[in-house]
């Protein structure tokens, strides 16, 4: 075997091995990028079932599949060191709201998987209900950030946009490009959440149902 500092390894199969095993191991996890996780995969049919249930047969699944990953990972006993629990991340007054306002889900169990699942889409429909958009990518991405930051936020934010010569239906570029006071960390966490969920995440779950913003 000849080696100098500059180049590979001369007739060594070693070498070969190596560039395969590399090459073998990067397909391995763009895949892993492209599919639901394994732990996801429990929740695929209940997760459907409540979706439609709520949406109609057309719901998009994938958002709300990708918004459950990038809440808890699919961790469904998880609580979050702001009390925030279960596979939506429900904060404990919000689980008492919800519970009171929506009968069947009067049980306010967020660790719960079913209850969490039926909690995440229903909660997602009382948002989407109280905001307007041009299309559904951009009034489901409102919706989003209502449910991680308050829907008293989002329509404060609309109106700043408005007054800034924006357009108050859209959120991509308009809406999500200004703030109407909340603290700086508060405000990038909030801008992050829809553009992860849409657009970084749910094109793993297309194959569970259809995306707001992708196809």
């Amino acid at each position: 075997m000849t080696m100098n500092r500059y180049q590979r390894p001369q007739g060594d199969p070693r070498w070969l091995l190596l560039c395969l095993l590399i090459l073998l191991l990067g397909g391995a996890f763009d895949a892993d990028a492209t599919r639901p996780p394994s732990a996801a995969l429990p929740y695929r049919a209940d997760l459907i079932r409540n979706a439609r249930l709520v949406w109609g047969l057309n719901a998009s699944v994938a958002d709300f599949a990708a918004q459950i990953d990038h809440e808890s990972g699919w961790q469904p006993g998880i609580t979050n060191r702001i009390g925030a629990q279960g596979l939506g991340q429900f904060m404990p007054a919000t689980t008492a709201w919800i519970g009171e306002l929506m009968p069947e889900l009067a049980a306010k169990a967020p660790l719960n998987p079913s209850w969490s699942l039926r909690a995440v889409v229903s909660f997602d429909h009382w948002l989407w209900q109280r905001v307007l958009a041009v299309n559904c990518c951009e009034r489901m991405a409102m919706t989003l950030s209502a449910y991680n930051g308050g829907l008293g936020w989002v329509r404060r934010d609309k109106r700043l946009a408005v007054q800034k010569g924006l357009d108050g239906t859209r959120w991509f570029e308009h809406v999500a490009t200004v703030n109407a006071g909340r603290s700086a960390a508060n405000w990038q966490e909030n801008r992050h959440y829809p553009q992860r969920i849409l657009h970084e995440l749910a094109p793993r779950y297309l194959t569970w149902g259809g995306g707001s913003c992708v196809d």
